[in-house]
This record gives structure tokens, C-alpha cells and sequence, in this order.
């Protein structure tokens, strides 16, 4: 089975299903204009295709299919079956999502479906059976675009009554007797005990809940994080239904579906990243994100299968969903497209190709826009662009990337450590991800973000920051690591709980103590407007807020101690060796004064490889080609001019470039360096 594209894809969601047909050969004519090479279409089409139950009609897609096939378009074929037709509703109103307050849903959404409908089930599959019948020997169908933003619109997980039985059932897999599954939740905490499995109910509102938030508060975590589980591995299930379809009647077939979010809690990326092809992600920062979350996200999807991911969805310019949504700057959007790129992206995507006249999205920037003109400032700079990935991005595909300092971030973890009642108010799990992330970024050091199963030995150091939920295999993965000679930084709230949310007792961080070298007695929730002095060996002196760890020593070094408070001269930050690795921890949350102090010294004694200075704005990242020379990618993330890099103004070429290579770098500028032979 071929794995790969054999193109940079350059294109987006294309919807000529809502204009005149005749319209669709002049969209094509501006669309080569641009170098747009590919087109994903039918993404939200199920109700042209059946009208009504069990009668289909794809005279309109074999027509576009076919004109994008003279066209000798890239087709990404969506399945359809992420918005479903009013009929389907009225006719089967129990196939709706019911939300965490038990409301059941109606029509006029999109993603709103719940994955245990049989109904649905059973409509989708005779749906993308006709689909993959009738288009799978087509060879301009380079990717098959599977549903959309599987829980898309943040809508949440399902919560109606055949989930509750179908969890019921999941769970007895899992278990097997109520006497282990009453074990594994602590059911006998406040008197909740099962004596039978119909008495289990999915967690909602009015039940297993504190508050009005789902995902943030229960009663009983470990009911609540195994529904996190089941919803994941259910709408998974959806997915591998359809891929399974189109794979028998093409088994080359590429199949993917588009990730969202940043990222997404309800889905586990890294158990569906093994059942996808490609992974594919749609990527929409808001206008006051730092650069860095986007590139955070992007180094998550490339790390997933640790290979190129495609761009599937970006925007031309401006969104219609920001309570403010202003345009792109001059050169922004070339310069977001290539942080994907420089990231591991084998493509740039946008929604929309052409901008609708109604609905929802009609404000959404599009390739062609309202105005029809293509002498815009927008068309100009995707014309550009077009032009730039026409002369590179056949050097650029395939290419790889390779990092030795890892980010450790999973889903069990996402899910149990939003739920933690206690010490300090609720906490975002990628927001602490991103605060160890900056770190690197800002060094222009590249970083893979990990989970479980990712091979541990390629890296020279593992950050694993708020690592609460801690499975016993995973503990011992992370022993034989560092007793191998890696490296970890560990902080609070670490190895605190097993899989069901049951503390590890002895001490914090449970299985990792004997690691670390400590053990944390109590820990201090720093209340607000308040910070705690933390005084590093070298007389620095930093802050931690949110949390102090109070850390008994058992072989660790101290690295830094707390000045103030009543423990003031207690060690706060550690480092332990242990055979012939180090384990670092952090007992609090240091301010970004503290990082940089903490990290650099760290980056110093492991000598991690820095892909260049370190210019505030100023990103830097490296691919390497199949035959084997790199390519650095130096990006202007900002609207200001910045100063290039020293190291690349003698020695390299700019691919992208015609003339000699200059000192500054203009707002949003973008650079693809190589070597002087």
C-alpha cells in the first residue's frame, strides 16, 4: 500500500454544489491561476446525494469530479456524513446527540449525531458504500476525507440513553466484575456502591457532576475519565467503519480524518493517529495567540505517526467566528502557512476556496472572494504563495524532522487533570504544556510531543510537566529510560493517581520517587496576587505561584530552595541521579524568569542542538530531505522588521530568494535556507 501523496497539496474546501454549474470552469481558471493544485470537495453533501432514504442521486458530484478530473485537480473526496438531511431527522429524531443536560438536539447542526445510533450507523455505511463503489478506481481521488471535525462545534460528548447502555457494556469488557469496577472507582466513597450494572448511568448535570461545566468537575473521577475513554473509542469506531468501507473496494485508498482544536479534549489523537493514513489537522490561531500554540499543535501532529501531516484547513485571511476577527497583516498569511510547513505540514489547505453567499460561514475569507476579482490583496498573496510552493514544495514534501527533547502530553492525563478537586482552582492541561513548550520554541529548539507509546530512546531529554495520572508500565518505561542515561524534568502534581484517579499512597509522586530521589509531604496552594521566593544555587532568585511542593530528600540534589514562607530554606527544586540518567523536579510553578534560569542550564549540560540564535519573533525550524540535505525554515512570525539570524547570513542560499541574502527580515517574512555547496 503506498503511504504518501505524490504531490504538495495546494488547495482547500471547495463547494460548487452551491453556485451555478456553469460557474464551476471560470472557478477553475482562477484556481490555476493561483497554482492551486487539489480540491476537497463533498465534505456536506449528504442531503444532494440522498434525497431521501435509500434514494441516491450523484449526477451533480460525478459532473464536478469529472471537471476536476480534466482539470487534472488533486481530489480529496469527502464522505459527507458529518452533517445529516433534515429527513434523517424528522424521520429518526433519536439519532441526535442528547448534551450534558440531558437535552436531546434537533436539526440544523453539524457533528450533532451520536456515535452508538444504530440508525445513524447504518444510514453512514450505505451511504459510503455507494460513494466508494462508485469513485474508488478514479485516480485523481488522492485522499479520502472521512466525516469532519468528528465532535466538531465543541459540542461535548453524548450522554443519552443507549450510550449509557453502551458504556454499560464497554464497561463490563473492562472490568469484568462490579466487585473490580466498584475497586477501580471507590465507589464505596460516599455510599455509592453498585450492586448491579444497570445502575450505572452516564455522567451528566444532574448526576455525577459538581458543576455547569462538563469535563471539569465530578463526583466520581473514575466514572467520568472512563467516559471520556469510550466516547473517544466510539466515535473512533465511526471512523474506522468508514475507512474500512472505502478500503474494500480500493485497499490503496489514502484515508484520513481532519483534527481539530488545540488540541481537541474529547478525542484522543494519539490512539486514532494508528488507524489514519495520514493525519490531517484544520488550524485556525485566534489574532492573540502566540505563535508558539500553533506551533505547539503542529509539532503534535507531526509527531503522532512522526511523519508529514497535511495542513487540511487554514484560512486565506480573516475567520467569522472571533468576536473580533480581523484581517490577516500584508504577508501573514504566507508566513502562518509556512509555520505549518516548517512544522512538518506536506500541504496548505484553506476553507474556503470560494466564499459562500449564505449560511453561517459566508463572512469566512475565501480564495474568491464576494468580489469575484482576483486583483485583491488577498488573491495576490495566495497567488503568490502559489507560486513559491509551485518552485519548492516538491523539495519540500517527504521531507522529515527530528528533535532529542520530547513533550509528553496524553489524553489520560488531559482528562484526570482537569478533574482534580483540590489545593488549587482548576487548571487548562495544554496551557501548562505550552508554558514548557515556550521554553524550546523561544531557543529554536525543535521538540516531538509524545505519549505512551512513542520510543523513548531518541531523545536526550523527556519534559514531563503535571504527569498526575501515571500508569505503572508507563513508570517503569520512564525508569529504563532514564537508567539508560535520559533525561527528566518532572514537576507537581506528578505520578499522583493510577488510571481509575486512585492515589499512589507512600508520598508523592508515587511511582516516580525512587526517580526523583523525594517525596513531597504537603503542598501549598499560593493564593492569588501572591507569589513564593525560590532561590536557585547560584543566588538567583525567581518566583513560584499556584503551587509549593514541601520535598523530603532521598539522594536528590537541591537546586534551588524556597525564601520565603515557613518553609522558607526547603528545597524546592531538585535534580536526582539514577544510574546513569538525571531526573529533575519542579515543586511549583516558576515564573518565566525561573524557566529560563532552570532550562538553560539544563540545554548547556545535555548540549541540545540549537538551530540557530534566538530572536524574539524570529522562528526557526529544520526539515531534512529524502536525499539527506537540510532546510531551514526562518519565519518573521511578527509585524515588525526583525534582524535575521547571524548564522544563516554567509554560508547559505534562500530557496525562496533570488538576490543576496540581507540582514533584516521584513514583517512576516519567510525564508527556506540551504547550504552553499
Amino acid at each position: 500500500m503506498k503511504n504518501e501523496l505524490t504531490k504538495f497539496l495546494y488547495g482547500g474546501d471547495y463547494n460548487p454544489e452551491q453556485w451555478p454549474a456553469e460557474e464551476m470552469s471560470e472557478d477553475i481558471k482562477v484556481f490555476k491561476e493561483a497554482k492551486i493544485n487539489s480540491a476537497t470537495i463533498n465534505v456536506f453533501s449528504w442531503a444532494l446525494l440522498e434525497p431521501e432514504e435509500g434514494k441516491y442521486d450523484f449526477s451533480r458530484l460525478d459532473k464536478i469530479i469529472d471537471e476536476l478530473s480534466e482539470a487534472n485537480f488533486q481530489i480529496v473526496l469527502g464522505t459527507s456524513t458529518a452533517a445529516m438531511p433534515a429527513w434523517m431527522f424528522k424521520k429518526y429524531p433519536d439519532i441526535a446527540r442528547v448534551d450534558y443536560y440531558g437535552q436531546r438536539h434537533v436539526f440544523a447542526k453539524r457533528e450533532n449525531f451520536y456515535p452508538n445510533s444504530s440508525n445513524y450507523q447504518r444510514l453512514m455505511r450505505s451511504l459510503v458504500t455507494e460513494l466508494a463503489k462508485r469513485y474508488s478506481k478514479n485516480s485523481h481521488i488522492v485522499l479520502w476525507h472521512i466525516n469532519n471535525e468528528y465532535s466538531g462545534n465543541y459540542d461535548g460528548n453524548c450522554y443519552c440513553d443507549k450510550c449509557a447502555k453502551e458504556f454499560r457494556s464497554w464497561l463490563k469488557q473492562k472490568y469484568h466484575t462490579l466487585k473490580h469496577l466498584n475497586e477501580a472507582w471507590s465507589m464505596n466513597v460516599w455510599s455509592h456502591t453498585l450492586t448491579d450494572w444497570d445502575q450505572i448511568m452516564a455522567p451528566n448535570k444532574l448526576g455525577d457532576e459538581w458543576g455547569a461545566v462538563e469535563g471539569k468537575e465530578t463526583i466520581v473521577p473514575g466514572l467520568s475519565i472512563d467516559y471520556f475513554r469510550f466516547q473517544s473509542e466510539s466515535m473512533k469506531k465511526l471512523y474506522i467503519m468508514e475507512r474500512n468501507i472505502i478500503k474494500a473496494y480500493h485497499p490503496d485508498a489514502l484515508v484520513t480524518t481532519n483534527f481539530h482544536g488545540t488540541p481537541l479534549k474529547t478525542i484522543d489523537y494519539q490512539a486514532w493517529a494508528k488507524e489514519e493514513d495520514l493525519v490531517s489537522f484544520d488550524s485556525y490561531p485566534t489574532y492573540n495567540e502566540p505563535s508558539y500554540k500553533a506551533a505547539f499543535v503542529y509539532d503534535l501532529m507531526r509527531s503522532l505517526k512522526q511523519k508529514p501531516f497535511l495542513l487540511m484547513e487554514s484560512t486565506p485571511s480573516q475567520v467569522n467566528w472571533q468576536k473580533f476577527s480581523p484581517l490577516k497583516r500584508p504577508g501573514q498569511m504566507a508566513a502562518t502557512e509556512f509555520q505549518a510547513i516548517a512544522h512538518g505540514a506536506d500541504s496548505a489547505q484553506f476553507f474556503q476556496l470560494k466564499q459562500a453567499k449564505g449560511g453561517s460561514e459566508k463572512f469566512h475569507s475565501a480564495v474568491i472572494a464576494h468580489s469575484r476579482r482576483t486583483d485583491t490583496r488577498v488573491f495576490c498573496e495566495v497567488k503568490q504563495l502559489g507560486d513559491i510552493l509551485a518552485k519548492v514544495g516538491s523539495t519540500i514534501k517527504g521531507s522529515t524532522s527530528s528533535a532529542k527533547v520530547a513533550l509528553y502530553f496524553d489524553w489520560n492525563n488531559y482528562w484526570a487533570f482537569e478533574y482534580i478537586d483540590g489545593i488549587i482552582p482548576k487548571q487548562s492541561y495544554v496551557a501548562v504544556m505550552l508554558k514548557y513548550y515556550r521554553v524550546f520554541y523561544e531557543r529554536n529548539i525543535a521538540v516531538d510531543v509524545i505519549g505512551a507509546d512513542a520510543d523513548f530512546s531518541k531523545y536526550d531529554l523527556i519534559v514531563a510537566p503535571v504527569l498526575y495520572m501515571l500508569d505503572l508500565n508507563l513508570a517503569d518505561k520512564f525508569k529504563s529510560y532514564i537508567a539508560h542515561g535520559g533525561n527528566l524534568v518532572t514537576t507537581y502534581l506528578s505520578g499522583m493517581v493510577d488510571l481509575s484517579d486512585n492515589v499512589y499512597l507512600g508520598g508523592y509522586p508515587g511511582p516516580l520517587k525512587h526517580l526523583t530521589g523525594m517525596w513531597v509531604e504537603e503542598s501549598d496552594a499560593v493564593v492569588p496576587e501572591h507569589q513564593v521566593k525560590v532561590k536557585f544555587k547560584n543566588g538567583k532568585v525567581c518566583n513560584f505561584d499556584l503551587i509549593c511542593d514541601l520535598i523530603r530528600l532521598n539522594g536528590a540534589k537541591v537546586l534551588a530552595t524556597y525564601d520565603s514562607e515557613f518553609y522558607q530554606g526547603m528545597p524546592a527544586i531538585t535534580k536526582n541521579t539514577y544510574q546513569n540518567g538525571h531526573v529533575w523536579y519542579l515543586g511549583g510553578q516558576l515564573d518565566q524568569a525561573g524557566m529560563t534560569n532552570f532550562f538553560d542550564k539544563i540545554i548547556e549540560e545535555l548540549k541540545l542542538p540549537i538551530l540557530a540564535d534566538s530572536i524574539n519573533g524570529v522562528e526557526v525550524t529544520k526539515r531534512v530531505t529524502k536525499s539527506g540535505y537540510a532546510l531551514f525554515f526562518v519565519l518573521n512570525m511578527t509585524n515588525e522588521v526583525k534582524p535575521l539570524p547571524q548564522k544563516f547570513l554567509t554560508g547559505y542560499h534562500d530557496l525562496l530568494g533570488k538576490h543576496k541574502v540581507v540582514a533584516d527580515l521584513k514583517p512576516w517574512a519567510i525564508k527556506n535556507f540551504v547550504k552553499n555547496n
